[in-house]
């Protein structure tokens, strides 16, 4: 072991946010693989950028890792079957945000059998790397999608020096990174080490919440590793105080950089990924084995089986919570209480960036009541980017349009939720975010 090994102290502390209840139900509860679905729907939009072009159609057979989809555009990402079987179908569907899109429609056989191309990939320069986060179908996993291949990019006019992991898992009941910490630590132990040689890197700085003590001597073992021979490798113990794991906000508590409006980590020299993405990664190139399948959380008071479970990408959400005995849900979430997206079709498939999903009923499936603002302004102490999200509520209920909401600097919100989480009066200060910043892309097209 490292003689120098400590623990870091985060450089900086952000402004606002707020203290949750961590509801961490299932982080001791091993992953789980869920029953065999008969059928997976695998969507051809699941990341920012370009949808892919199916590459099959209905009658073709494929494996487990068989590519399906692909694009020619440089923000994306290709799609792999996470089943063997037969294609039923090639279709339109419409995805719980209203963006209609391709799915490819596969009957599973049930054998799971591999396809017989995987195989290991050697990665010794960073195009090798690059190369094979994006064969990988590598997205940033329980994000926007961010395809992960561009963040691995370097040039002489953007050098990165910094890779961080992202270990904190902030949201309430969500544990699905932290399992992957517990029972996969050589991958993410191989990942991390692989990357800061191929890419050359300065400095690896592991970031997670104090709530998790038994991941935190894990990841002080990988940072301790006989192979970080200049000690470059850190680990930092974050408060747990939401929303610690946000991309902008670890980047300024680990490091002290800002990422400026409409700029990448990569432009403050830093590149980002999660625990989940750096074992996958490693995985993939160890074994050949493309992202076909993603652990999620399941849990909220209409579960019956809380867990852990490794679904293939394209389950249906109604066959994850049979499987999970879920009964008499009255709102089901995709991802966190803050930043999820509620249910209304639960025939839709997970998809690579789920990491939860929360089934609640009786009085938890309540939305609380709305009332008029008291000007008590914990909306803006909540706020880590320093918004003014009430201003920003007031401006979009009196349609003062795109050039109002710019200079109230809406396009720097995160979508947190803390705002809305610190309101007594439980204003929808989310939504006017979301609403603002559409009016603001929408006037930028016209």
């Amino acid at each position: 072991m490292n003689k120098k090994e400590g623990i870091l102290r985060p450089f900086k502390h952000i402004h606002g946010g707020a203290h949750l209840p961590h509801n961490k139900n299932t982080a001791e509860i091993a992953t789980e693989m869920i029953a065999s679905p008969e059928t997976v729907i695998i969507p051809m939009q699941q990341h920012i950028g370009a949808p892919c072009n199916p590459l099959v159609k209905s009658g073709d057979k494929v494996f487990v890792g068989t590519k399906i989809a692909e694009s020619d555009a440089f923000v994306s990402a290709p799609i792999h079957s996470s089943v063997s079987g037969v294609v039923k179908e090639v279709t339109k569907i419409t995805l719980n945000n209203g963006t209609k899109c391709d799915a490819v429609i596969i009957e599973n056989d049930k054998t799971d059998t591999l396809d017989p191309s995987l195989k290991p990939r050697e990665v010794k320069t960073p195009q090798d790397l690059i190369n094979a986060a994006k064969e990988c179908g590598l997205v940033g996993l329980g994000g926007a999608g961010f395809p992960t291949y561009i963040k691995l990019m370097t040039s002489d006019d953007k050098p990165i020096d910094t890779l961080i992991i992202n270990g904190a898992e902030c949201e309430p009941f969500i544990t699905a990174d932290y399992r992957e910490c517990m029972e996969n630590p050589e991958d993410v132990l191989y990942g991390i080490y692989l990357i800061k040689e191929v890419l050359n890197l300065k400095q690896v700085i592991i970031g997670i919440e104090d709530n998790k003590p038994k991941a935190l001597k894990i990841l002080y073992d990988i940072a301790a590793d006989e192979r970080d021979i200049k000690d470059e490798v850190k680990v930092m113990k974050l408060k747990s105080h939401y929303p610690q794991g946000a991309e902008k906000v670890l980047i300024y508590t680990t490091t002290g950089r800002k990422v400026p409006l409409g700029k990448l980590p990569a432009d403050v020299g830093c590149i980002v990924m999660n625990i989940t993405s750096i074992a996958v990664l490693a995985r993939f190139i160890k074994q050949g084995l493309p992202l076909t399948h993603k652990r999620i959380t399941v849990d909220g008071n209409a579960v019956n089986k809380k867990g852990n479970y490794l679904c293939p990408i394209g389950t249906k959400i109604e066959d994850v919570l049979s499987f999970a005995e879920a009964t008499e849900e009255e709102k089901i979430l995709m991802g966190g209480p803050m930043m999820g997206n509620a249910i209304v079709d639960k025939s839709l498939p997970i998809v690579k960036s789920t990491n939860a999903l929360l089934a609640f009923k009786g009085k938890e499936a309540q939305n609380a009541e709305i009332s008029n603002c008291i000007n008590c302004a914990r909306c803006l102490g909540a706020c880590p980017m320093n918004l003014r999200p009430r201003l920003v509520e007031t401006a979009l209920e009196l349609k003062e349009g795109a050039n109002e909401y710019k200079k109230l600097n809406v396009e720097y919100c995160i979508e947190c939720g803390s705002c809305a989480f610190s309101c007594p009066a439980r204003r929808p200060l989310v939504e006017a975010m979301r609403l603002a910043k559409a009016e603001i892309r929408k006037a930028g097209k016209k």
